[in-house]
């Protein structure tokens, strides 16, 4: 069977008119498919964008938070927008941010990192984690709860996520409450049966681009065989104490191996994780798909995880 015909039925046509990424010669124009129109923003949440210090200069942040806060400190997540290391802006997850303040009663924090080839490793991770330290150095006028911190991502953004969460317990801190790393891109070797599996030009995302994205990411540390748990989460040695886990992935995504090894770690550590396959699926469906019903249902299933782990 080929990879058209064993996506669900709901997905197919949208699929069919995707172009497919080109990274390689193609990266502007590949940028500019994932940048979306502004949302109808709730008047639930308010939101503003600042500038805070990074590790090479000022970064962005996006803040969402809602809109009638009392005096009361809420837990806090920060989010990583997706992209494969190469693509992507915190604008185009507006309305998913905004959902989890609404469903958490949360105040989020989306990074703007910078991203590959222009800025290969450490820059992405580095700014993610110079977000998260941020946060809780100004926990107070955030109106933030230390001890109820989260951290997410999709995709490029799970790889981040999962690469924070181990610099963080490295570093010693910020302490996470939680991590969800969705569909995440965590390793560079691609040699697992899934990562050959998905090739079509319309994937969306397929081997042809993760291994250029890889390439541009870790640029000349590409071939370390000593490479970082923090620039390749899948090369973590030791995954005891990282926080509780929630993740999920399409079976048809070039991450799904690498993703059930991950989670089988995690488990095998004693951490408490929580996955979910979703047959028929392929990568970062339901931000694509909204509309369809088993979208719907995986992202409901995702923001109802971070309202529990935010809410214990």
């Amino acid at each position: 069977m080929n990879f058209e015909s064993r996506i669900l039925p709901e997905l197919r046509p949208v699929l069919a008119q995707f172009p497919g990424f080109q990274l390689e010669g193609k990266l502007e124009w590949s940028r500019s498919l994932l940048s979306s129109a502004p949302i109808e923003k709730s008047e639930h949440v308010r939101s503003t964008s600042r500038m805070i210090p990074g590790a090479a200069g000022e970064i962005l942040v996006k803040i969402y938070e809602p809109a009638e806060r009392t005096g009361a400190k809420l837990p806090a997540m920060l989010w990583i927008h997706g992209g494969g290391y190469v693509m992507g802006h915190p604008d185009m997850d507006d309305a998913l941010c905004e959902r989890f303040v609404q469903a958490a009663n949360c105040v989020v924090v989306s990074v703007d990192y910078r991203l590959a080839p222009e800025h290969p490793y450490p820059a992405a991770i580095d700014d993610c984690y110079s977000g998260l330290t941020w946060m809780a150095d100004e926990a107070d006028s955030l109106g933030i709860d230390l001890n109820r911190i989260a951290i997410a991502g999709a995709s490029g953004g799970g790889g981040l996520t999962a690469a924070l969460a181990i610099m963080a317990r490295d570093k010693g801190g910020p302490a996470l409450i939680f991590q969800m790393p969705l569909y995440p891109m965590l390793d560079n070797r691609n040699i697992s049966v899934s990562s050959h599996e998905i090739t079509a030009d319309n994937a969306t995302w397929n081997r042809t681009n993760n291994l250029t994205a890889w390439k541009m990411y870790l640029g000349e540390h590409l071939d370390d065989s000593e490479l970082s748990s923090h620039a390749v989460p899948s090369r973590v040695e030791n995954l005891v104490g990282l926080p509780p886990t929630y993740t999920c992935i399409g079976q048809l995504d070039v991450f799904r191996d690498e993703t059930i090894e991950y989670v089988t770690r995690l488990a095998q550590a004693g951490v408490d994780v929580e996955f979910h396959l979703y047959p028929g699926c392929f990568h970062s469906f339901e931000m694509i798909v909204p509309q369809a019903e088993v979208s719907q249902r995986a992202s409901q299933s995702y923001v109802d995880a971070i309202a529990r782990a935010l809410n214990p």
